[in-house]
């Protein structure tokens, strides 16, 4: 296993109950998760080990919201987040621990700036029309977007937010066709993590500690998420997205 000491695994502890609650709760809250995977682990690693526990919130956000899908957005977005994950394996050949590191704080930086940017909006289009044809190239721009973040850093929910609010998406709505689409997608990007040596057997070893903390973390958010004030969370999410993005960039 890593040579972690124990506060650093109660920080990784943390972030997993932070990823149960942001698949419930809040998508996209889950880019704290990531800084401190990030923080404690090699930069590279970090989204291989990341992964996995990603996928078991997605599995228990579809249990939850799993009727509340928006199908025809979703066939929209995945031919777009299939490039955009090529594209992002092809990174990650070539990328060091250094540049991905790197390239996780800028992406975090910049998806604090558009997502403060997106709150600012008062505009929501309805749903329908997504179904336009400026629609359907909005949802092609933000799906290679979704997919390379995905893939290189575990960063997509932010951009899937903004594409979803942008939509017209009320909250069940956008967490079930959120749901679904990261189970999907994230399910998708195990071979590509395999074949990169991101997901080993001394990577699952950690990820198997980690998954049990997921769990009250959903319930969590569950039990939240008719409750939550959400102008408030997201204020603490973006401060906390951009705290951990200067760090891995000062790094």
């Amino acid at each position: 296993m890593y040579s972690i000491t124990l506060w650093e695994f109660a920080a990784l502890a943390a972030a997993a109950v932070l990823v149960g609650f942001s698949k419930t709760a809040v998508s996209g809250a889950n880019t704290v998760s990531l800084a401190i995977f990030a923080a404690v682990l090699p930069a590279r690693e970090s989204t291989g080990i990341l992964l996995p526990v990603l996928i078991a919130g997605d599995i228990l956000a579809v249990l939850t919201y799993r009727r509340h899908a928006h199908w025809p957005t979703l066939w929209r977005l995945f031919p777009a987040v299939a490039g955009g994950v090529v594209l992002g394996t092809l990174f990650m050949v070539w990328a060091d621990d250094a540049m991905v590191r790197t390239s996780i704080g800028a992406i975090l930086l910049l998806m604090a700036a558009v997502t403060v940017w997106r709150r600012r909006r008062s505009d929501a289009p309805a749903v329908e029309e997504t179904a336009s044809r400026a629609g359907r190239a909005k949802a092609r721009s933000y799906g290679v977007l979704g997919g390379f973040t995905t893939m290189v850093a575990n960063a997509g929910g932010p951009v899937m937010s903004m594409y979803l609010l942008s939509a017209g998406f009320r909250k069940l709505g956008f967490l079930g066709t959120s749901a679904w689409f990261f189970l999907i997608v994230n399910s998708a990007k195990v071979p590509f993590s395999v074949g990169l040596g991101l997901i080993n057997g001394r990577s699952l070893l950690l990820d198997a500690a980690l998954v049990l903390f997921v769990v009250p973390g959903a319930f969590i958010g569950k039990a939240c998420v008719h409750r939550i004030n959400q102008r408030l969370f997201e204020r603490l999410v973006i401060a906390a997205t951009v705290v951990g993005g200067v760090q891995l960039l000062l790094r």
